[in-house]
């Protein structure tokens, strides 16, 4: 083995420092996930419990296997928004009945689980997820349909949802619908879309037009139960294939119906047929790695040797394009490539080596883990002149056109067209996930506000205009402050650019579930299928 050796010295006041921070962003972000978990607040969930029935989360809690994980997704959507955080809604991969599932549950104490813009985006990112990896679905129903004031933003996205159910089911990836309340209007299409539904008896309503809306619209009395009730759709309509007498007997049916789907992952779980070493070093340590002062340097091999197997590593061209490490390793048993920023800046040598190396993960059907810490590609004349657009532009087109699943982690800085060759969110990632001390955004904030200013300053000069130069330090000011704000995490992560915000320490864990969920659907790296690379 190639068990990578560590510099990092936790008694250092320089690790220190970099933990103090880090806890200081971890207890920041705690605060803001704890909103998400408060739901609509105290007032509904208390009025939600009057009337017998689960939260969202207890509800997914009694769907899984007992003492099995639940890798929440996109826990911070909408932050920085108008709606609640967390967009009224719960998604995550679970393991239910040993089948590794995508799971959404409408959380109702949320205006009653109305769906707004951001609503629709969650569940958009889970059903990508989904799709990609081929995981069964369950959806958990509890919803009045659309957010009627923010229906001119929902209306015509919201119909993709249906057409996601009816593609997986066409894909043969299985959809179950559990209806524990409301399902309304084109919510009724959730359980009519699904290849599997189960209603829990007198609690469940679904139909299209609730009875105000019947009345309205043809002038007909009906009520709750024979409108859309779940005896009416198990008796008469047949929409529901299963009548459940409460919620947990609903959740136990929903256990059974996917312990009869009969489902297989294309890849066997490495872990059961061979013994997993941990890292030699300790994941607690992974808090003093990263610098408060992102312009500060570190070490990714240090990240590195704290989350794969037995800190085994087999760096590639280690004495080429030293600001990008890359190298051969397994995490909870699984080969993966990892290309991790060293010193932030990726120069023409970086570039063509990332290239390769992605190419030669593709020939060999190695997924990759890019570890994010750079401000991007050089700039400067020595390096235009030396071909920096071309290299740049050949990585770039390696990760565009590789076939292999890719999965992200920002660490650090995450800027520019450095974010997009490191295969940032537009780059289709299967997972993305970000630490608290990470930043991303077009360029580093000073370098923008400068930017600007030089822009306005030569703009003035050319017109034979004065420059006042404290208007230019107040715009200064306030441009830097806001790039600032707007490269941070939870700003990211409340816009769904990542699949949320993760502690360090749990960085092992959440790629160890992310991998074995990627195995679920088969994958072919590219063979030759790559663009032109310009030399």
């Amino acid at each position: 083995m190639t068990v990578l050796a560590s510099a990092l010295d936790p008694a250092s006041a320089e690790y220190a420092e970099h933990r103090e921070a880090m806890l200081a962003k971890l207890a920041e972000l705690g605060t803001e996930q704890a909103k998400a978990l408060e739901g609509g607040g105290e007032k509904y969930v208390a009025r939600h419990r009057k009337r017998g029935k689960l939260l969202a989360r207890e509800r997914i809690e009694l769907l899984l296997d007992p003492d099995t994980p639940f890798l929440e997704l996109s826990p911070l959507a909408a932050w920085g928004s108008d709606y609640p955080v967390g967009a009224s809604m719960v998604t995550g991969i679970g393991v239910v009945e040993g089948v590794e599932c995508l799971i959404t549950a409408n959380d109702p104490t949320v205006r009653g689980g109305a769906s707004n813009p951001w609503t629709l985006k969650k569940a958009f990112r889970a059903h990508e997820i989904g799709h990609a990896n081929r995981l069964p679905s369950i959806h958990l129903v509890e919803s009045g349909g659309a957010d009627l004031p923010s229906q001119k933003e929902i209306f015509i996205p919201g119909g993709a949802l249906f057409k996601h159910l009816t593609q997986s089911s066409a894909a043969g990836v299985p959809t179950v619908a559990v209806v524990f309340g409301n399902s309304t209007a084109g919510g009724a299409y959730v359980p009519g879309m699904s290849d599997h539904v189960i209603m829990v008896k007198e609690r469940a309503k679904v139909f299209l037009g609730g009875p105000p809306l019947v009345k309205m619209a043809t002038g007909e009395e009906s009520d709750d139960e024979s409108l859309g009730g779940a005896e009416m759709h198990a008796r008469t309509s047949g929409l529901a294939d299963y009548l459940a007498e409460d919620e947990r007997d609903a959740l136990r049916q929903a256990r059974r119906v996917v312990k009869r789907l009969n489902w297989r992952k294309a890849y066997a779980d490495p872990a059961a047929t061979a013994v997993v070493e941990p890292p030699k070093y300790d994941q607690d340590e992974l808090l003093g790695i990263v610098p408060g002062d992102l312009k500060v340097p570190f070490d990714p091999r240090e990240v590195i040797a704290r989350i794969v197997d037995a800190s085994d590593f087999d760096e590639f061209k280690p004495l080429y394009g030293s600001s990008l490490t890359t190298g051969w390793a397994s995490l909870h048993g699984y080969p993966i490539g990892i290309l991790a920023n060293a010193q932030g800046v990726l120069f023409s040598e970086e570039s063509q080596k990332a290239a390769q190396f992605i190419q030669l993960a593709n020939q060999r059907d190695i997924p990759l883990l890019f570890l994010h810490n750079t401000t991007g590609y050089m700039v400067g004349k020595e390096y235009e002149q030396g071909g920096i657009i071309k290299h740049g532009a050949m990585m770039i087109n390696a990760v565009s056109n590789s076939r292999v699943p890719h999965l992200s982690v920002l660490m650090g800085a995450s800027y520019g067209a450095g974010h997009y060759g490191m295969c940032g969110r537009a780059y289709d990632p299967r997972f993305l996930f970000a630490w608290p001390s990470s930043k991303s955004a077009v360029m580093g904030p000073q370098q923008l506000a400068g930017v600007l200013s030089i822009v306005a300053r030569q703009s003035a000069a050319a017109k034979g205009q004065p420059y006042d130069d404290d208007a230019d330090a107040a715009l200064r000011a306030m441009v830097e402050q806001q790039i600032e704000s707007e490269s941070l995490p939870m700003f990211l992560s409340g816009r769904l650019y990542d699949d949320g915000v993760i502690d360090p320490r749990d960085t092992r864990t959440v790629l160890g579930l992310c991998l074995s969920a990627i195995h679920t659907a088969p994958y072919e790296g590219a063979r030759g299928g790559f663009g032109v690379f310009r030399m």
